[in-house]
């Protein structure tokens, strides 16, 4: 984890999308922010680039990999989970099955899309404070 780095979110749904780039912005967090449609691209995007991000925020509903998926294949994986990267659900999909495996898949949160704006900023804010504080094993 590399605390300057990128912040991968994965989010299929484009008004979501702006709605967490709007609450970064005015958050005033540095970091870049790079957004992925669906699970598959964020996992090419993993193999294939040298970078070191910060965070994955994903949904769990996502077209052609959805994020249990893709949680299941970075936790699995020795050299992607070697990065060492904090992998947050951020989703409307609550259910009790879907916590479940969320957590059977060692994610690192699983929280609910807040309705107003408001909500939505003060939860990125306590996620992105709480791993800014938190030491990982690549840090040293």
């Amino acid at each position: 984890m590399d605390k300057s780095g990128t912040i991968i979110i994965i989010e299929d749904d484009e008004d979501d999308r702006f709605v967490l780039e709007e609450a970064f912005k005015e958050l005033g967090f540095p970091n870049q922010r790079r957004y992925f449609s669906d699970g598959l691209s964020a996992l090419e995007y993993l193999y294939e680039s040298t970078d070191r991000p910060f965070i994955i925020l994903s949904d769990i509903n996502l077209p052609k990999l959805n994020g249990l998926e893709l949680r299941k294949k970075l936790h699995t994986d020795a050299e992607l989970n070697l990065r060492c990267i904090p992998y947050i659900f951020f989703t409307t999909a609550l259910n009790h099955q879907a916590v479940i495996d969320a957590y059977s898949n060692s994610a690192q949160g699983f929280f609910v899309k807040p309705g107003a704006f408001q909500e939505v900023k003060d939860t990125v804010r306590v996620i992105i404070e709480y791993w800014k504080s938190c030491a990982a094993p690549n840090n040293f």
